[in-house]
């Protein structure tokens, strides 16, 4: 646990990093593929939607209370499914203490009275009150088409309602749109692997949809917020738009990592305990599409949207502007002594710095050298800022008497005694 809190330290100093930016096209190829095969199992394979939304019989069979049991009821699906009658997905649930819910695909009158047949023997009750104590409803597709109406405009006005949100706090439209392009993947995989478990799609299961939404849009928009803070002023910061971001992923990976990991254990416990266990299908449909969307809405905030946001930021001025200063310092960094001018034999003295100055004539320069005017005004030296040696910068004037210096060797301020130092 230790070494997991320094790495989170060091990822958020800086000090370690793992690329999340770079190589776009593989990512992309990657999830790409995925997508498309998503696509493929939906359509090839399709969707086991459950009676809510196809219709069907329903079954209700009452029984003593010590009979309304969880195994009862996964022993009386298993006899549904094998009596031989063509029931799709038998789903038994229990009701209260008093009876069991046995729902399957429409049937026809000789079935439903097979059906009843098969019921009542498993149950142990008599062929006379078998009438009495099982009793027959059809549900109808109807009941399907309301709720898959109602979801659809839930999901609308949350995906608009996130948009606006987003766009408000950031001032970004791009984050949005990278934002809902990371969700569509999110969803579009998650359909995928439900049609490839061939798991019921129940209310439950559009229930847990619309939870992995929040969960998928929470994570995103908390690496889009720390995007922000490390991109805020970028003309003033000596960093490109791709390593912002990069560092924000790495800044916001424990965070995310620790979130689904606490998420998801649950989930698969869930999971496995419907599934395996109770075989209970409603809490195994939506145990599923939670599990599989939460882990696939940390790979899209983590991988996907932040890569989507830095390519739609890509064409803007102030990030081409950072990428061009980011290339001149890598230049830089790579050969230091590229920008000094090269050394040739007819070189005039100082033509590094003084470039394109024509020199002094000889009589000029002895004059300037020696000091000395032609006024025969006593020497002194040609300028009062002297350049400093070995320094590359010029010394201000002296202040006080100057003399030869034995141990230095030049001249240098000489001191005096504190009584003649205001003559």
């Amino acid at each position: 646990m230790g070494k997991f809190s320094r790495l989170g330290n060091d990822l958020y100093a800086g000090r370690r990093s793992y690329d999340f930016i770079g190589r776009r096209a593989v990512f992309y190829a990657i999830s790409a593929i995925l997508v498309l095969c998503a696509v493929g199992l939906v359509g090839g394979k399709g969707l086991n939607f459950g009676i809510e939304f196809t219709g069907g019989t329903q079954f209700a069979v009452n029984l003593p209370a010590d009979q309304v049991t969880q195994s009862n009821a996964e022993d009386l699906r298993e006899t549904v499914a094998d009596a031989g009658i063509e029931t799709g997905d038998p789903i038994v649930t229990t009701e209260g203490d008093s009876r069991l819910i046995v729902q399957v695909q429409e049937l026809g009158q000789a079935d439903t009275d097979a059906l009843i047949e098969v019921i009542a023997a498993a149950q142990d009750i008599a062929p006379a009150d078998a009438s009495d104590d099982i009793s027959v409803s059809a549900i109808g597709a109807s009941l399907g088409a309301q709720l898959a109406q109602r979801a659809a405009i839930g999901v609308g006005v949350f995906l608009f309602l996130v948009v606006l949100f987003i766009w408000a706090y950031s001032r970004e439209w791009k984050m949005s749109v990278a934002a809902l392009m990371a969700l569509f993947h999110d969803i579009v995989i998650t359909v995928g692997i439900y049609a490839l478990s061939g798991f019921s799609v129940t209310p439950a299961a559009v229930t847990g949809f619309l939870a992995i939404l929040g969960f998928s849009l929470y994570d995103t928009v908390v690496v889009f917020d720390k995007v922000r803070e490390n991109t805020a002023n970028l003309r003033s910061k000596r960093t490109t738009y791709a390593q912002a971001a990069n560092l924000a992923v790495n800044q916001t990976l424990v965070r995310s990592v620790n979130t689904s990991v606490v998420a998801l254990i649950p989930i698969g416990a869930i999971l496995y305990v419907s599934a395996v266990q109770l075989g209970s299908s409603s809490l195994q449909d939506l145990a599923l599409v939670q599990f599989v969307g939460m882990g696939v809405g940390v790979y899209s905030s983590v991988f996907l949207a932040p890569r989507i946001l830095v390519h739609l930021k890509s064409n803007e001025d102030d990030v081409k502007l950072a990428e061009k200063r980011a290339k001149a310092r890598a230049r830089a960094a790579a050969d230091p002594y590229a920008s000094v001018p090269s050394f040739t034999e007819d070189m005039p003295i100082g033509a590094g710095a003084d470039e394109g100055v024509e020199p002094e004539d000889d009589e000029e320069q002895d004059e300037h050298e020696s000091g000395a005017p032609d006024d025969g005004e006593p020497a002194r030296p040609s300028s009062t800022r002297s350049e400093a040696m070995g320094s590359g910068r010029v010394a201000p004037p002296a202040r006080g008497p100057m003399g030869q210096s034995n141990s230095s060797g030049r001249v240098q301020p000489s001191r005096q005694t504190k009584s003649q130092r205001k003559k």
